[in-house]
């Protein structure tokens, strides 16, 4: 029987991405936009497809109306084919009358609609990762261990490993020991051997990667029987697991991250503008599927471009653009520097009319303005920045919070529809 029949994928829309605040503050952490034209979810998604697994299941609580718009203008299959991907939202029903309490719970509240499908295994994502994998790889590896529960595994380096869950295992990689997010002062007990090759890097440490296979019978007995008041998978479904089941580690050795904060998701967007960048967008194995806008090409005019990820629609006419992502439908006017920036662009295109209303109203229109300098920025959508405007993010800057902007790690974040006037500087 092919995967595809024998498999449904629950993806965790994760909590209120308070980390990633504020482009967390009017949409949910899968809908973040991400590499200048995607949605954070369309990578769990797109991994989903390319794997040939095609009944999927979003889960939401949190800022779900536009993850709700782009994920029904995305993922329309054939009506030929059983695909799907719907999205349960947290509801209130006579059984569960609360929000999803974590991970395990925001499942176990959700099992009536995914248990109406026919399958033997549950593959659980997260909606805030960047990676390629076939998951096919990992659900034959699990059949042919006869494994109860898989986890992903990636090795990581010291100052990495308490941000995650880390395990131990034995030869045959049944995990024998876990623990979530360990102190640093226990950390040595937790080394593991990861490969000659892992530990030149350094990475001595197995991570879960937050990506599960369940039996089915197994996860609907835990979350509803042996561990009905069990909130999370990391801190109390997987180390009681590993006492009674089968449990093996999956180790994975491509490229992955975790997008929990405003400098990791900075740092992973960035990345693609490299030579040959981690996450390979220019795939044809590996599609990234997303929405679909039907837009014009990019047109640019007298810009010197480094190492530069320019997104349909965009209208540029900056000096230089260096290190960058630049979104869908931005406007960069004239002698305006650009430099390790995340531009994430606009929803729309201005009229003249509506230009003209602008200048009248004596605000921007949408989009950068001319002799503009931004360094170490993420500009969030429908921002309105005038002329002369310097944003000089850094280290040099202290964390800060305002109402136009935001301050992380020396990131400046302008927040979505911010009026930045003539000549304002950071």
């Amino acid at each position: 029987m092919p995967f595809s029949k024998k498999v449904v994928s629950v993806i965790l829309g994760g909590g209120a991405g308070t980390r990633l605040y504020p482009l967390t503050a009017s949409r949910s952490k899968p809908a973040v936009p991400i590499a200048g034209k995607y949605r954070l979810v369309d990578i769990p998604i797109s991994n989903c497809i390319n794997s040939n697994l095609n009944r999927m299941f979003v889960l939401t609580q949190y800022n779900s109306a536009s993850l709700n718009k782009h994920i029904k203008n995305t993922y329309q299959f054939s009506a030929f084919s059983k695909g799907f991907v719907d999205i349960l939202a947290a509801e209130q029903t006579p059984d569960s009358p609360g929000w999803f309490q974590g991970t395990a719970d925001a499942v176990r509240q959700s099992l009536r609609p995914i248990g109406n499908n026919d399958f033997d295994y549950v593959l659980i994502l997260s909606g805030d990762q960047l990676y390629q994998m076939d998951f096919r790889e990992m659900i034959q590896n699990h059949i042919e261990k006869n494994a109860d529960l898989s986890i992903a595994t990636i090795p990581v380096v010291e100052r990495e490993a308490s941000d995650f869950g880390i395990l131990k295992s034995d030869e045959n990689n049944n995990i024998t020991s876990f623990k979530e997010k360990p102190s640093k002062e226990i950390l040595q007990e937790w080394t593991s051997h990861t490969g000659a090759e892992m530990k030149g890097q350094g990475r001595n440490y197995l991570a879960s990667m937050g990506i599960y296979i369940f039996n089915r019978k197994l996860l609907f007995n835990q979350l509803l029987h042996d561990k009905k008041e069990a909130t999370d998978f990391g801190k109390e479904i997987i180390p009681a697991a590993i006492n009674n089941f089968k449990v093996i580690s999956y180790q994975y050795d491509g490229y992955w991250t975790d997008i929990g904060n405003i400098y990791s998701f900075f740092e992973a967007n960035l990345a693609l503008t490299q030579e040959i960048p981690p996450f390979n967008l220019f795939d044809n194995q590996q599609i990234v599927y997303t929405r679909a806008r039907m837009l014009p090409p990019a047109k640019i005019s007298g810009t010197t471009l480094e190492h530069a990820i320019i997104a349909e629609g965009s209208i540029i006419h900056a000096s230089k653009i260096e290190h960058s992502v630049i979104g869908i439908r931005s406007r960069i006017g004239l002698g305006t520097t650009i430099s390790n920036c995340y531009i994430i662009g606009s929803d729309y295109y201005e009229t003249l009319e509506e230009i003209q209303q602008d200048i009248d109203k004596g605000i921007p229109k949408i989009g950068i303005g001319d002799r503009c300098h931004f360094k170490n920025v993420i500009m969030d959508k429908d921002c309105r920045v005038g002329n002369d405007v310097v944003i000089n993010g850094g280290v040099h800057l202290p964390d800060a919070e305002h109402a136009l902007y935001t301050i992380k790690d020396g990131i400046v974040v302008l927040k979505k529809g911010a009026i930045i006037p003539d000549g304002f500087v950071i």
